[in-house]
């Protein structure tokens, strides 16, 4: 008899949703703002849908909200992708952890002693990205798995424009060489065990909130802890939406076809 696949080797994404969309000058959570004749969220799933790599995602949705959030889910799930919902933290970075916490909930007490289950690979990856494609998740799998080394995996954009460091005063202090920085994006790829440590997931030692809610983003966390992350170059349109400005330039991109 062949022994019963580990849950663990199947990668798991997370869908940090739980923004409020006041800087979008939404009256709801961003992650449900109409973008092209979808929500963000739905787009965001549709990407998942269609890729190869991850059947299996968790979305952290605004608690009070989580009624219209399951609306949303239906479609991707009745496509057989395997969604769950839970309520996000005061910050992304607590989201994250709240939706990697279900991801890591385990029914057979054998799994680990602690029952839970850290699974090998998982993606976090923001709402508001409506245009990371199944091309983009799989090579993000697919990158972090070729790297033995790697804890964790970014995609980014290397800077064009001139960078300037300024003061509160707006003084400019320096120059940076754009040629060594990058704008990062999602999806990111994680080791499981490292972000769940990184996270203070148990059995790991607990991490503070105030580190959590400083981090804008959880590769950030890795790097704090000294783990080691690595680069995805990735130069397709990937706009993170925050502002009005950003919905319609993404609005126009979706109307001319998701990525696929």
């Amino acid at each position: 008899m062949n022994p019963a696949p580990d849950p663990r080797s199947a990668p798991v994404a997370l869908i940090a949703a739980g923004g409020s969309g006041e800087r979008l000058g939404a009256e709801g959570p961003k992650a449900l703002v109409d973008c092209a004749g979808r929500s963000l969220l739905a787009w965001t799933l549709e990407a998942f849908v269609h890729c190869r790599s991850v059947r299996h995602v968790v979305v952290a949705g605004r608690a009070a909200e989580l009624a219209r959030f399951e609306d949303e889910l239906a479609p991707a799930r009745a496509a057989g992708l395997q969604v769950s919902l839970c309520a996000g933290g005061s910050t992304r970075s607590h989201s994250v952890r709240e939706a990697l916490r279900v991801a890591m909930a385990s029914d057979d007490p054998v799994a680990s002693p602690e029952g839970i289950v850290a699974p090998d690979v998982v993606l976090v990856h923001d709402a508001a990205r409506p245009l990371a494609g199944p091309a983009l998740i799989d090579a993000c799998v697919d990158g972090l798995l070729a790297d033995g080394q790697a804890d964790a995996l970014v995609p980014a954009a290397p800077v064009s424009d001139t960078i300037k460091q300024a003061d509160a005063d707006g003084v400019v202090s320096a120059t940076l060489d754009r040629s060594t920085l990058w704008a990062v994006q999602t999806p990111q790829a994680f080791r499981g065990a490292a972000l769940a440590a990184a996270l203070g997931l148990p059995p790991s030692a607990p991490v503070s909130d105030e580190t959590i809610a400083a981090a804008t983003d959880d590769a950030s966390l890795i790097e704090a802890a000294g783990g080691r992350v690595v680069v995805l170059p990735w130069t397709d349109p990937n706009p993170k939406v925050t502002t009005q400005a950003d919905l319609r330039l993404a609005a126009g991109l979706l109307a001319a076809g998701p990525p696929r």
